[in-house]
């Protein structure tokens, strides 16, 4: 059949069975828009910012585990989109967007929105393309998706000039999977060094298990979960990895690095194996590679990128593979290890101390108070959830305390910026979740700050009936910078008050939605049960007015070392 370029990109999207787009037009994608415009087989989403977009998508991803897709045009909605796009990169999360571009013989003469999208994104992406030939664009559309979800995940932008999407050419259906012959991601890990690891773990007396964001991309949580069963072993999971492992296991030690716990860091450096899976010993995880480097132990890296192998620190026993597929081998080998040894091990004296370090109860806060604490927020929002809730964070102290105080059950749950750390993804993630799961509790928490950011997609949550529930923490001021002024500049607030905060409340019902200030904190949970029980048809923004005083505790100052750690100001 012949077909022009707009129809190809649309009959691609349903052959990858894409059920949501998320975008923007304009000029340079209006066929594509009429092609979509003519079909039943996915739904669009028109936000209300390209950022946006790409966000919601990005979410979309993380929560499903499916390739999210965005469309925006060229030029400024290109550029737009760059910080979601950059966002998903850090992340590792699988995305195809499709971006627009001025037609071919155009291209280079700073024609009307004419960027130079392949080398302003190149930095961003796991790889783009440039289509100048419409017989090439299903096959790039195809390659595309193959990229963005297998390897180590990540975004894959499709840049099409207008003269492809609107001409004609024969068009076929795929008869075969995509192969490439550059292309070719290591899935299985190598039997020997998995082996290796296996041996090592069981004759360990100090074990120690460090779960990162590979564990949720790879779905491999039940595998990391039976590794910690059968070895005894702590476990830690970071930032992007939280609900890999039951909160509730005597096993959990919480989340490492810079607002780690205590007692992760403490053993994270003392003990003898380390198991790395899927995780890339990044600067807010072990603070000083020196500093970590001082202790004496063995370390396993489990991850699918060699490139993150011994990057930041040296390993023993490489490990390049799915994550998924190397604990599957790697399980049955510990067993079999730890059945073989006649005298047995004892990991007593080794969970003696990390009891000692637990009793230093690093996440206390002052429960008594008569203002609203934003632990005791995240606190409620738990209770009432019974941890089972979909969370969308923005970037910030909110971000921080989200990940200490709320205890994820499930995988994929926990849907944040981890690498870029982006401020205004909260609201558009939570979009992308309820696209995703649209029966599901979905709380956004964020800060008054952050949510300004991407407010305007209100609008778009209006529009298209998203009901989550924002948890303003709001403490009139750019919370984590004001903390790192207070610690490291001698109290000097440069620029991190906000003079002028709108009513949240009124601005949000001028949108069609609910808005509840609360500034009592006996007033916390009551509102919570309201907008999750009267009001869970409707998007309800709960405007917190919390201590502007209170810190983030534990933290690792820039530079120091994992063990380094302030407990609170009177280690200041």
């Amino acid at each position: 059949m012949e077909l022009n370029g707009a129809d190809i990109v649309v009959r691609c999207l349903a052959e990858e069975g894409v059920e949501h787009v998320f975008g923007y037009p304009g000029g340079a994608v209006l066929y594509i828009y009429d092609a979509i415009y003519k079909q039943k087989d996915f739904k669009h989403i028109l936000v209300r910012h390209e950022q946006a977009a790409v966000h919601a998508a990005d979410a979309y991803s993380r929560s499903s585990n499916k390739v999210g897709v965005c469309l925006v045009t060229s030029g400024p909605g290109l550029t737009n989109a760059v910080t979601g796009i950059a966002t998903a990169y850090m992340d590792s999360i699988p995305l195809v967007i499709i971006s627009g571009q001025v037609p071919t013989k155009a291209i280079g003469e700073d024609a009307f929105q004419e960027c130079d999208t392949v080398g302003i994104t190149r930095p961003c992406v796991k790889h783009n393309f440039l289509v100048r030939d419409v017989r090439d664009l299903a096959d790039t559309m195809r390659k595309a998706f193959y990229i963005a979800r297998t390897g180590r995940p990540g975004p894959v932008l499709v840049d099409i000039p207008k003269d492809i999407s609107m001409t004609m050419c024969k068009y076929a259906p795929p008869k075969s999977e995509i192969k490439m012959r550059s292309y070719a991601p290591v899935v299985k890990g190598h039997l020997g060094q998995i082996k290796k690891a296996a041996q090592l773990l069981a004759s360990a007396e100090r074990p120690m298990i460090y779960a990162g964001g590979g564990v949720i991309l790879s779905d491999a949580s039940e595998e990391l979960r039976e590794l910690v069963r059968l070895s005894g072993a702590p476990v830690t999971t970071t930032l992007m990895a939280l609900g890999a492992q039951n909160p509730d296991s005597e096993q959990y030690l919480g989340m490492p690095g810079m607002h780690g716990t205590y007692e992760a860091n403490m053993s994270m450096q003392n003990c003898d194996v380390l198991i790395a899976v899927g995780a890339r010993f990044d600067d807010r995880v072990i603070g000083n590679t020196r500093h970590f480097a001082q202790a004496q132990r063995k370390i396993v890296h489990i991850d699918i990128d060699p490139s993150s192998i011994s990057k930041r620190v040296k390993v023993d026993i490489p490990i390049v593979g799915n994550v998924r597929e190397v604990l599957q081998e790697m399980n049955p080998l510990v067993a079999d290890a730890l059945a073989e040894q006649k005298s047995g091990r004892s990991l007593q004296a080794w969970w003696k101390q990390i009891n000692e370090w637990r009793g230093r109860d690093c996440l206390k806060y002052d429960r008594g108070s008569d203002l609203i604490k934003p632990q005791f927020v995240v606190e409620t929002l738990c209770k009432v959830t019974e941890g089972n809730a979909f969370i969308t964070s923005d970037v910030g102290q909110h971000q921080m305390w989200a990940a200490q105080y709320y205890r994820f059950n499930h995988p994929r749950r926990w849907i944040n910026s981890g690498g870029l750390g982006t401020m205004g993804v909260g609201l558009p993630y939570a979009m992308g979740v309820q696209m995703a799961h649209p029966d599901a509790q979905i709380a956004c928490i964020t800060g008054e700050a952050s949510i300004q950011m991407n407010i305007q997609e209100l609008a778009t949550c209006t529009q298209y009936h998203f009901t989550p529930k924002v948890l303003c923490l709001n403490n009139r001021y750019l919370g984590m910078v004001r903390q790192w002024q207070e610690i490291d500049y001698q109290s000097r607030y440069s620029e991190s008050y906000m003079d002028s905060i709108p009513d949240f409340v009124k601005l949000v019902e001028s949108y069609g939605h609910i808005g509840l200030q609360i500034d009592k904190p006996a007033d916390v949970e009551p509102a919570i049960k309201e907008a999750f029980g009267k009001h869970k048809d409707r998007l309800v923004f709960l405007d917190f007015i919390t201590d502007r005083t209170e810190n983030v505790w534990p933290m690792v100052k820039a530079g120091k070392g994992l063990t380094e750690m302030l407990l609170g100001s009177e280690d200041l």
